[in-house]
């Protein structure tokens, strides 16, 4: 069996949704406008929501249900 290969992230979660969200946008603004575009800019936006998911996840006030 192989071994899994194991990776250390050097990066936040959060700073590696933000630098790919800003590339995805710098990279849609350079095309026309049209399919392509409309799924970079969706997939920035998911980047964007992620990254909301991931704080509020982190929050000190986010409590199990009861």
């Amino acid at each position: 069996m192989q071994k899994r290969r194991r990776f250390k992230q050097t990066t936040t979660l959060d700073e590696r949704l933000a630098a790919e969200a800003a590339r995805l946008r710098e990279e849609a603004r350079t095309l026309a406008p049209g399919r392509r575009r409309e799924m970079l800019l969706r997939q920035a936006r998911q980047d964007e929501t992620a990254m909301d998911i991931a704080a509020w996840l982190q929050s000190p006030g986010l409590r199990p249900p009861t």
